[in-house]
């Protein structure tokens, strides 16, 4: 009995401490794993099982002569004991009589600058690490940047190493002096600096006789008082919506977890993106009834009203709503093997929310070593870049620098589905809230009812050669002898005026598309058959041309034919430079092609003329 209370006692006590989330970071060898597992052993969180197996891999894989290695509790990944370094982040959970932690450790080299950011994401605080050897180093810089760039305002520098340093205090000075220096750049302010030896102990737990100069707390001892961020709590109301409970005709709750602020029974509230407003009639939480809501629970509102509330909407308070806007400036850090091209449409997951967005234009990257700004048409994996974004739905936000949960987001990729990138969105641009949509009174139904005919888009896509312009001209001379109206888009025209300013990279190839695709849309609303012969090698690009024209109003259309086949035509001789080099980034040479995975027809050009093509394709069309 006595065992079960003493249990339910320990339960309660744990279930009472505050929680601070933290990050170590820092170039590859200052000692990061060996900090956290060092945490690990002192705290002891670690089972009889795992300080055996500790022992055993020390012996086998560690770099402490025989000693325990600490590094070896953190570094799971094979890829990871073998170099000695840190590759994926690893999250670990400790605690101490006053606070419980979850600390991540990140990555230090460049190119797992993503995971870094993954790590950085939740956190409170920054741990970054410099070898009192090394100094500061670009890596060094480059977290640095990182941390302000995520919105983490506490650092704590630790020096490490400092028993390879004869525990010099000119040396941490000197250190302490360069950081700040550096941090002020970036706007970070609180700074706690601690000479350190993870390996020995020194000033991890608590004061180190070996450095009797310095006065300042331990590293536990100021993760165990550091301030946990008291803004969310001081800050406006928001709860996004994550489900809309209706267990039966009687109940309607809308759940969530409060991203920030309080709210009341009987407090007016706002729901956007539509503005509805209501009051709260009750808040459910996880012991039932409450009369308040504070940031980090997850509750249930009911309200006064009957009112449209689905997934991913915002509720505020009525008296301090968020900003609706549909075209932001943010920083992105791409995360995909493939680059990040803009115009290209993706996925934007925000809240409990998804929608379409493109990258408008990137305005430039950042070297996170050196901070400069660099002028860039694309982001590559790990790179860093501001860009102006457009989607194609209004959302409620805050600026990332106010609230991460309603001013952050992830990227995803329409195809895959994988997560290709995270941004921070940082205001509206103006022309969000200053251009808007004319009411105009001839439409796009009263066009085409003009015209006696349904409007569509045909879109021609192949490789060159295949066939695509020489088919869609033979449709359009058939419709037009049909007393259809019509208009044909061809790749090579539309280059010597509209597009004339664009090459052939692959960026350029989507803003290509982008273009006609709009203006594909534009004739589809002036009620015309417009017929677009264009290469569009990918399926995104295609895609997204397919989205604006709107649900049954667009046509793909595949001519089908074989690289072999397409160059053995080359009526512009364009394969043979590209074989000998001189034109690149070429499809089907030096730059892929994506064939359609279920066009709406599919002509296969070695076995069916371009006549009897076209005649099938006017066909398909008249008996839609």
């Amino acid at each position: 009995m006595n065992a079960k209370i003493e249990l339910d006692q320990y339960l309660e006590q744990q279930q009472h401490k505050d929680l601070l989330r933290f990050i170590t970071c820092g170039s590859v060898d200052d000692g990061k794993s060996t900090l956290i597992g060092r945490l690990l052993y002192e705290t002891k969180v670690l089972f009889e099982d795992q300080l055996g197996q500790l022992e055993a891999d020390s012996k086998k894989l560690g770099t402490q002569g025989g000693e325990l290695d600490f590094a070896l509790l953190v570094d799971g990944l094979a890829a990871e004991r073998e170099q000695g370094i840190t590759i994926d982040v690893a999250y670990r959970f400790f605690a101490t009589d006053k606070r419980k932690f979850i600390v991540a450790d990140t990555p230090g080299h460049e190119q797992y600058t993503r995971n870094m950011v993954t790590g950085a994401s939740t956190a409170d605080l920054a741990v970054i690490l410099i070898d009192a050897r090394q100094g500061l180093l670009p890596q060094t810089r480059r977290h640095s940047y990182l941390v302000s760039l995520l919105g983490i305002r506490q650092v704590l520098v630790a020096v490490n190493k400092m028993d390879l340093m004869d525990y010099s205090e000119e040396v941490f000075n000197r250190i302490e002096a360069d950081y700040r220096a550096f941090a002020a750049q970036l706007g970070l302010t609180d700074i706690q600096c601690i000479p350190m030896s993870a390996l020995k102990g020194d000033n991890l737990l608590e004061g180190s006789a070996n450095m009797p100069w310095y006065q300042g707390p331990s590293l536990l001892q100021h993760l165990e008082n550091a301030p946990l961020e008291a803004a969310r709590s001081g800050a406006a109301f928001r709860l996004p919506v994550q489900w809309v409970n209706r267990p039966n005709l009687d109940f309607r709750g809308f759940a969530g977890n409060v991203a920030a602020g309080t709210i009341r029974v009987g407090e007016r509230i706002r729901v956007l993106p539509s503005g509805q407003q209501s009051r709260v009639a009750g808040i459910l939480g996880m012991a039932g009834a409450q009369e308040e809501a504070i940031s980090g629970q997850a509750v249930t509102l009911t309200l006064e009203d009957e009112i449209d509330i689905s997934r991913g909407d915002l509720i505020v308070r009525a008296d301090a709503p968020p900003a609706v806007a549909d075209q932001f400036e943010a920083t992105l850090v791409w995360m995909g093997e493939e680059p990040m091209l803009p115009g290209r449409p993706y996925l934007m997951k925000i809240g409990c929310r998804t929608l379409g967005m493109s990258c408008a234009t990137l305005k430039h990257k950042v070297n996170v070593n050196s901070l400069e700004q660099l002028a860039a048409k694309t982001l590559e994996l790990n790179e860093i870049g501001v860009c102006n974004l457009s989607l194609d739905q209004a959302i409620a936000f805050d600026p990332y620098g106010e609230n991460r949960d309603t001013g952050g987001f992830i990227i995803i990729d329409r195809l895959s589905n994988q997560t290709v990138g995270a941004g921070m969105l940082h205001f509206a641009l103006r022309r969000a809230q200053n251009v808007h949509w004319q009411a105009i009174d001839v439409n796009g139904a009263a066009r085409a009812t003009l015209k006696g005919q349904t409007p569509r888009i045909l879109w021609f896509t192949g490789l060159s050669g295949a066939g695509k312009s020489t088919i869609a001209n033979l449709v359009e001379r058939k419709l037009h002898a049909l007393g259809r109206h019509t208009y044909l888009l061809d790749g090579d025209n539309v280059r010597h005026g509209l597009n004339r300013d664009l090459g052939f990279s692959e960026a350029d190839r989507v803003e290509n598309i982008r273009r006609v695709a709009e203006v594909a849309r534009l004739m589809l609303d002036a009620g015309l058959i417009t017929l677009v012969s264009f290469i569009s090698p990918f399926r995104a690009e295609r895609e997204l041309a397919r989205s604006l024209a709107g649900d049954g109003a667009f046509l793909e259309i595949f001519i089908d034919a074989s690289l072999e086949l397409a160059e053995s035509r080359d009526p512009k001789g364009l394969y043979q430079k590209a074989r000998r080099g001189e034109l690149k980034n070429f499809t089907g040479i030096d730059s892929p092609y994506e064939p359609p995975l279920a066009p709406d027809l599919r002509i296969d050009t070695a076995s069916e003329s371009a006549e009897a093509a076209a005649e099938r394709i006017v066909e398909h069309l008249l008996a839609l």
